[in-house]
């Protein structure tokens, strides 16, 4: 293990190294997806340390890395195999950490013939949705798990910066301008050297990622594309919308390749899309979702302060609080009204509205109406911004929407 990779620098991630460990000598391949540098290397780096305090000796824990400069390029997933062979020790069990793994061609026939060894404790780490969307799937049926990371939650980043930053609303200020890539943490607050870091990582995925590896020709659309989502998070979305949109500002785009495009971005992980789901109809919408960056410093990042509306951050921010909590997040339908989520927990619903303040009457009335229009008797919370005591309006439950993101349970179905 590299010295920058050492536990006392890094910034613990315990629901993913809780995921990794739970999931540990089961004979199913661990996989780890997400957005480029939000933390999946240094997830394999704890998930290392910590399998070497459970006592597993250093030569049973095999890590590599195929986007470091000293790994070399290998020309066939044979060749990766031929270098990685000879590091695995006879008999016993071996722990193999392999990350970026798409780097290597045919990268899924390696990992098939690593678990079909026996013996060996598998765990993979990719940047792109396409990763698990094709061969992996045909090789592995049944037979790998998928853990989705973020970059750092709020109660995350709020333990890095701890004991700088002392109050969860500074801690917020800084949060919901800078978002939580681990690397940002390193400047201290500036946030010109975090935005041009983030656009270094924005550009790496859009050119290398997208443009360079799908063949795709428009840059300039695929950009105009990223800002158009990022400048209506918490709206929804058609590819017939946007491209009216463009079409009004003089940009000419056809559905099919606003929608491939699209289709990219979430592939990247850089857009995260919530479906609609019709609450009394209970049925899935396919169409008008919503889009939220999966990081809140991406905005920033992409276009400034311009419209950073504080009720749609919030919003953004609780939407990947919920993605990590639970599988299914969807934006709720009901014919006048909207309830801003639906989560899903094994088969029961939880119904989730997000304001900035409700402490205007007729604000906090508006944002009640449509969890009142639903007449099961399933959870239903509204989180908020105001520092003020919990509340119960008729078993809706009024939350502090930082207390929350912090890690504070609110309900029977929380984790």
């Amino acid at each position: 293990m590299s010295p920058e990779d050492s536990p006392t620098t890094l910034h613990p991630r315990p629901r993913v190294t809780a995921w990794l460990k739970a999931w540990q000598g089961r004979n199913l391949v661990k996989v780890l997806t997400g957005v480029r540098r939000c933390g999946k290397s240094t997830a394999l780096a704890l998930y290392a340390e910590a399998l070497r305090a459970d006592g597993v000796p250093p030569d049973r824990i095999v890590r590599v890395n195929y986007e470091d400069p000293d790994e070399p390029d290998y020309p066939s997933w044979r060749d990766a195999w031929a270098a990685l062979k000879p590091r695995l020790p006879a008999g016993g069990r071996t722990h193999v950490l392999l990350d970026e793994v798409q780097r290597v061609p045919d990268w899924e026939r390696l990992v098939d013939g690593l678990h079909s060894r026996g013996g060996l404790d598998v765990t993979v780490t990719g940047s792109n949705g396409s990763f698990l969307s094709g061969e992996l799937a045909t090789y592995l049926t049944g037979r790998y798990v998928e853990c989705r990371m973020y970059p750092l939650s709020f109660a995350e980043y709020r333990a890095a910066l701890a004991p700088s930053v002392p109050s969860p609303e500074a801690v917020w200020r800084r949060y919901a301008r800078e978002g939580g890539f681990p690397l940002a943490l390193t400047f201290g607050g500036d946030t010109t050297a975090v935005d041009q870091y983030l656009q270094g990582v924005l550009d790496t995925i859009l050119y290398r990622d997208i443009l360079e590896r799908r063949g795709f020709q428009d840059a300039a659309l695929l950009k105009r594309l990223m800002r158009f989502a990022l400048d209506n998070v918490g709206s929804p979305l058609s590819v017939n919308r946007i491209v009216n949109a463009f079409r009004a500002d003089g940009v000419r785009a056809a559905a099919s390749t606003v929608d491939e495009y699209l289709g990219a971005l979430c592939d990247s992980y850089l857009l995260c899309k919530a479906d609609r789901y019709d609450i009394r109809g209970k049925a899935y919408l396919k169409t008008l979702g919503k889009y939220y960056a999966v990081d809140p410093g991406l905005r920033f990042a992409l276009l400034g302060t311009r419209g950073a509306d504080v009720g749609h951050l919030l919003e953004n921010i609780l939407y990947l609080e919920l993605r990590r909590r639970y599988r299914e997040v969807y934006v709720g339908w009901l014919e006048r009204g909207e309830v801003d989520f639906v989560t899903f927990e094994e088969g029961s619903p939880r119904y989730w509205q997000v304001a900035a303040t409700v402490r205007d009457p007729a604000t906090l009335r508006r944002e009640l109406a449509p969890l009142r229009a639903i007449h099961d008797h399933c959870p239903k919370t509204l989180l908020v911004l105001d520092p003020d005591p919990d509340a119960d309006f008729d078993g809706i439950r009024k939350l502090n929407a930082l207390a929350f993101l912090s890690g504070a349970p609110c309900g029977r179905s929380d984790k």
